[in-house]
């Protein structure tokens, strides 16, 4: 999988479904309906410009947006099933779900997407920790040597997105359930060091997603006012539940990852949007940053949850 991928704005969109897509957003973002997202200051757009500086916010009441979380796989990096298939080699090598046992171990492992890998491998033991560590511990290797073998790349606009955001006044965290060295192992293949002012998996924080613990380190690493203006975006139910769980002023949803709209607005989403690209403009910060790709990653996605959905009937 090749890493080169487009990382500026492109031109005038020309494609007729995004510009749907868009003017839905638009129209969601003028009539929000969610209770934490009603009072949220979304409606200027001026990108590039500091979000802080509407000297009639606090007279409005309006919450300003002081930090986003934002998940790593699925949402701002292509998964492209690489978690899938690094546990289908540690079930192989450390025999933690063999034989019969296996299809309903990976299925636990879709439904968990997003979690911390040793809690997920724990439960997946039965609670035998030493041999959930010896799972996770080759979850991480494997899942490095795929990460070398066919490289990573970022949903399409990912980068520029975290780029906008910042540039805007804004704090920008990555958060994700891998353990730090293949955290630090994605974010090198990207070349993202430094592109986020935070980047936190569970072992920094406490406890993995669902729990509240991730947001809300990097609340506190950022010195961001109040979790009302945070705002938390991932792929996953459980990426959805943390931001819930943490009292986000915004939970909002991408269709690039692991599961679809109605799964992830059941889960307590604001909103759902089709990829990372189109969150500036939810938030008011102008047009999306690029649709190309992204559709696709999106389709992709869309597509294995369907093959998914069709294993278990």
């Amino acid at each position: 999988m090749s890493t080169d991928h487009p990382n500026t704005a492109s031109g005038v969109l020309d494609d007729v479904e995004e510009l749907d897509a868009l003017d839905a957003i638009e129209r969601r973002r003028e009539d929000l309906e969610s209770p934490r997202a009603e009072a949220w200051d979304l409606d200027d757009e001026r990108p590039g410009e500091d979000f802080d500086d509407d000297e009639d916010d606090d007279d409005d009441g309006e919450v300003l947006i002081e930090l986003i979380v934002l998940d790593m796989a699925g949402t701002t990096v292509s998964d492209d099933g690489l978690v899938e298939r690094a546990f289908a080699l540690a079930a192989e090598r450390s025999g933690i779900a063999v034989g019969d046992e296996f299809d309903a171990a990976l299925q636990y492992v879709r439904d968990t997407m997003g979690q911390s890998k040793i809690e997920v491998f724990t439960a997946l033991a039965d609670g035998d920790v030493a041999a959930a560590e010896r799972a996770n511990a080759e979850f991480e290797g494997a899942y490095a040597e795929l990460v070398g073998e066919v490289g990573v790349s970022e949903i399409p606009g990912a980068r520029t997105v975290i780029e906008q955001l910042r540039a805007a006044g804004a704090s920008v965290a990555l958060t994700t359930g891998f353990a730090p060295v293949t955290r630090d192992a994605i974010i090198d293949a990207l070349g993202w060091q430094g592109l986020a002012d935070v980047v936190l998996s569970p072992a920094d924080a406490g406890r993995g997603r669902p729990a509240p613990d991730m947001a809300l380190t990097a609340l506190l690493r950022t010195a961001t006012g109040s979790v009302e203006s945070m705002v938390v975006v991932g792929d996953t139910v459980s990426d959805i539940e943390s931001g819930v769980n943490a009292g986000a002023g915004l939970v909002v949803g991408v269709l690039t990852g692991a599961h679809d709209r109605e799964v992830l607005e059941a889960a307590g989403a604001d909103e759902v949007i089709d990829h990372i690209g189109q969150l500036p403009l939810l938030l008011g910060l102008g047009r999306v940053a690029t649709a190309e790709g992204a559709d696709g990653a999106a389709a992709g996605a869309a597509d294995r949850a369907g093959d998914a959905s069709a294993g278990d009937e």
